[in-house]
């Protein structure tokens, strides 16, 4: 899979250093919107959440999303989720050109979400473990 380095706007909208604003950037760069739109989008879902005895804090931009707040951000988007992986079935889509859809995704993959733009990975970092990391499921835009 081909690979091209994109922050999604992060360094851009002046954010510096390093964080695990994987959701954000990826967000940023399937959707179009901007870094800094995104961002506050996020933090406005988190502060909706409530924090209980598994999860003792909110989502974050800066820190990383919860499963659920993430499938209402897509969503918010216009995007709906494919899963592509169940409980007991074991791997069966790769981070692989071949293996996925073309037009704008957003993946995810243990612990980190990635875009892929017409089987092209857009991201800070190869992180396709080359082309053998699997993929949860993926976001794309909803059929009217």
């Amino acid at each position: 899979m081909r690979f091209v380095y994109d922050d999604g706007g992060r360094k851009k909208a002046g954010y510096k250093g390093s964080t695990n604003d994987c959701a954000c950037r990826a967000i940023a760069i399937v959707t179009g919107h901007s870094y800094e739109s995104v961002y506050k989008t996020i933090n406005e879902f988190g502060q909706k959440e409530r924090i209980t005895k598994r999860k003792r804090d909110k989502s974050s931009a800066r820190t990383g999303i919860y499963k659920n707040t993430m499938h209402k951000i897509m969503e918010h988007y216009g995007y709906e989720w494919i899963p592509t992986m169940f409980i007991g079935q074991g791997c069966k889509v790769h981070l692989k050109a071949a293996e996925l859809p073309n037009g704008n995704i957003l993946v995810a993959l243990s612990r980190h979400y990635s875009s892929v733009i017409d089987g092209v990975l857009y991201d800070t970092y190869d992180c396709s473990r080359e082309e053998t990391r699997c993929v949860y499921g993926y976001y794309k835009v909803k059929e009217k």
